[in-house]
């Protein structure tokens, strides 16, 4: 259980959606103890003091939201969500050869202002990592205004002239002695993290402390930045500024949206399988289907049906007498389904009638390693090998065809055609033998 993503929940929705937990999942032994009727017991660890939330009260309580919260609490707080490898950093080491980084969805959207920044006072967290321009150094710190973030929501803001404060205590020293701030200029871009939020007055405190930052966003550097430091959305977002492009048009011209391994980059990044990807629906949890249910063996399922309706056209076109056209559904099927023992032992008995005995050859093998018990891959092989011996007889490849013989006869025990070809073969060869030693006898006598 997520004890820490339940209590942000329980902190954000407040009593209405603790109701609904109690109703939902009281059968459930994960949350009966983090729910008892007296009221949430979820403290946070180590003792510390829960943080209210400062948020303004402004609040619609989503009522279609909580309740989907708590019929699927056992599923969005499992620990199976969890990411199983460590993430990238959460901020978002941009890398537009791996996916397409984009500006903020709004910059395409008329969104006025006001609600512009209403909601970047709402998604704003203490650690999240900021980024602007001095616009005034005082005494007790300096001022800057916002220009994009540098994780958590990216929101378009640099129009919003939202102004944060860093204190001089939140200033490290370069030096032993001297005014920290005497580092500083106006119009310096900086990377901060935000200390303080005054949601209510819109007031924000940042530092330039990494003991600021999460965890996860320990290597960050805080402080002076170029401007090719600036994130890459930021940079792009200022390129698609002064265009009328559209987001889709942006989207595809993205050199990342074109990597054929997006998906797979993606699910890494978020640490998601895809073998066995979570799903919110539990008519579609992994544990409830056979390997057969799911999409490979469905599409093989699917591509095995296709071959064989090119390989019943083919067959009818052999009947016929139309190779070409037969031929050609043989290869089709083929390009279907590679393994498809049908067209296989199908496409032998076309090379086989048309005289490319190896070629037939290959495919009533290839047939039969796929599968073993297929009556006619095994009686096509036995009498082509015996054919192509035939033939190499005539060129008097005498041990090849002998191989082809035996080989029949491993396939087939009982296969009198190969049985007959091997035995008068070897008599033949024991005349040629006879007729050979007889030669040399003389030759040698006859000095």
């Amino acid at each position: 259980m997520e004890r820490d993503l339940l209590r942000q929940a329980l902190g954000f929705h407040g009593p209405a959606l603790l109701s609904l937990l109690r109703t939902e999942q009281h059968d459930n032994p994960d949350f009966r103890g983090l729910l008892p009727p007296g009221g949430p017991s979820l403290e946070p660890p180590g003792g510390a003091q829960h943080q209210p939330p400062a948020r303004k009260e402004k609040r619609i309580d989503n009522i279609e939201i909580q309740q989907f919260i708590a019929k699927k609490a056992d599923l969005l707080f499992a620990l199976s969500w969890k990411p199983s490898v460590s993430t990238d950093s959460e901020s978002n080491e941009e890398n537009e050869d791996c996916y397409a980084v984009m500006p903020p969805l709004e910059q395409f959207m008329e969104v006025p202002s006001e609600d512009r920044r209403e909601l970047f006072f709402r998604d704003i967290e203490r650690g999240d990592v900021v980024i602007g321009r001095i616009s005034s150094i005082r005494e007790f710190g300096f001022f800057m205004v916002l220009i994009c973030l540098g994780s958590g929501v990216i929101r378009e803001i640099s129009h919003l002239e939202i102004t944060a404060l860093c204190p001089v205590r939140d200033v490290p020293s370069h030096s032993s002695h001297g005014d920290p701030l005497s580092y500083y200029q106006t119009g310096d871009i900086i990377q901060a993290a935000i200390k303080d939020i005054d949601r209510y007055h819109e007031k924000l405190t940042i530092s330039l402390h990494s003991s600021a930052l999460p965890p996860s966003l320990s290597s960050t550097k805080l402080g002076v930045i170029s401007s090719e430091d600036l994130p890459l959305h930021y940079r792009r977002s200022v390129e698609v500024a002064s265009t009328s492009e559209t987001y889709e048009k942006v989207l595809h011209h993205s050199l990342g949206f074109a990597n054929p391994a997006i998906v797979e980059f993606l699910l890494g990044k978020l640490g998601l399988s895809e073998s066995s990807p979570p799903s919110l629906m539990r008519g579609l949890q992994r544990k409830n289907f056979n390997e057969e249910d799911f999409a490979f063996a469905l599409r093989k399922k699917q591509s095995a049906s296709w071959a064989l309706k090119c390989v019943k056209i083919g067959v009818d076109y052999f009947k016929v007498g139309r190779h070409v056209e037969a031929m050609n559904e043989y290869n089709k099927a083929l390009e279907i389904d590679a393994q498809n023992v049908e067209a296989l032992v199908a496409r032998g008995a076309l090379y086989a009638t048309k005289g490319t005995l190896n070629k037939a050859i290959d495919d009533f093998e290839i047939a039969l390693k796929n599968c073993p018990t297929h009556r006619n891959a095994r009686k096509y092989l036995c009498q082509t090998l015996v054919e192509r011996g035939g033939q190499l007889e005539e060129e008097d490849n005498l041990l090849n065809a002998q191989n082809y013989y035996k080989k029949a006869l491993l396939l087939d025990e009982t296969f009198k055609e190969a049985e007959d070809a091997l035995l008068k073969l070897r008599k033949h060869m024991q005349v040629i033998l006879y007729f050979l030693l007889t030669l040399i006898y003389y030759n040698q006598n006859s000095y």
